[in-house]
């Protein structure tokens, strides 16, 4: 599993939605990778993407050394990391532009999905696009308008209370998911705010345990 934190792409939140995750995904077997990428001023697109793609890329060829199973890779994300996860499904940004398999699944926590007025999270899209990016820029980036049949199964899931990040972008790319007939499962779970990470404590504690179970067994 390759985590992306998030961070607005201001920052990567590694102790929120990096290592927390990471250390459940170990205690289930599950090796993890925590991706650190460009952010602030050099993560303007694609940046962000070429250091993820790097990061599959140099699992893939470091598999053997790193005792990683390569051929059932997933990648999770939240927040602007959940953006970032979510346009490797994409093929005009993600996997196939750099010709790289396709993830077993992807696992997105209350992401950020779309880069259009009213709907995307201001920071995330100014990070990664400028303050002043053309409405072709903003649909090209925008993951909903790009779901096809070929989007990896997904599980989507954030909190009914996220004031940071509109919910509509869960609920938007779970509808894309549905029409596209790519396998996927959403939960939306009532007051549950931003950037709870695995969520201990609440009752979105086991979506880790649900998203893997979604990866692996292919509910």
């Amino acid at each position: 599993a390759i985590t992306v934190p998030g961070g607005a792409y201001r920052l990567v939140c590694s102790f929120i939605e990096g290592v927390p995750i990471a250390r459940r995904l170990n205690e289930k077997g599950i090796s993890a990778v925590i991706l650190y990428y460009r952010v602030k001023k050099k993560a303007a697109f694609p940046a962000p993407m070429d250091d993820l793609a790097r990061a599959v890329r140099e699992c893939m060829e470091r598999a053997g050394e790193l005792g990683l199973d390569i051929d059932n890779y997933s990648v999770w994300g939240a927040s602007a990391g959940g953006h970032l996860a979510g346009s490797f499904g994409t093929g005009n940004m993600g996997y196939l532009k750099y010709s790289l398999p396709k993830p077993a699944a992807l696992i997105l926590e209350y992401p950020v999905i779309s880069m259009m007025p009213g709907l995307t999270h201001k920071h995330t899209h100014d990070n990664l696009l400028g303050k002043n990016a053309s409405v072709e820029a903003e649909e090209f980036a925008s993951i909903e308008k790009h779901v096809t049949g070929n989007y990896p199964p997904t599980y989507v899931w954030c909190g009914d209370s996220d004031t940071s990040v509109n919910p509509e972008n869960t609920r938007i790319m779970a509808e894309e998911l549905e029409k596209a007939g790519v396998r996927n499962k959403c939960d939306i779970f009532p007051g549950i705010g931003h950037g709870v990470g695995p969520g201990t404590g609440t009752i979105a504690e086991g979506w880790i345990d649900k998203a893997v179970s979604f990866w692996l067994n292919k509910e």
